[in-house]
């Protein structure tokens, strides 16, 4: 059977095999924080991890997103890139 077109991958985590740190340099920051963020969006570890957070947490991170979001993508980019076809109006960041 066919592998199934998915519309996100994550295969910088898989493949990075530099030092994972903060506060070396601004290349060692980028790369931690990218691995970072690919793994923490593991299905498996948000079903452990999202039931735990306060909704005081669950507002900091949707926040924080958010506005980074904002912040650094055009608009055609948040479309393409973040929503990756999901309805129109459902822009919530």
């Amino acid at each position: 059977m066919a592998e199934p077109d998915r519309r996100h991958h994550h295969d910088f985590a898989e493949t990075y095999t530099g030092l994972l740190a903060q506060g070396l340099d601004r290349e060692t920051d980028l790369a931690t924080l990218q691995v970072y963020l690919q793994k923490i969006s593991d299905d498996d570890l948000m079903t452990i991890l999202l039931p735990r957070l306060a909704a005081e947490e669950v507002d900091n991170f949707l926040d924080l997103i958010g506005l980074t979001l904002r912040r650094h993508l055009t608009g055609e980019e948040y479309h393409r890139l973040f929503l990756r076809g999901a309805p129109e109006g459902s822009r919530q960041a």
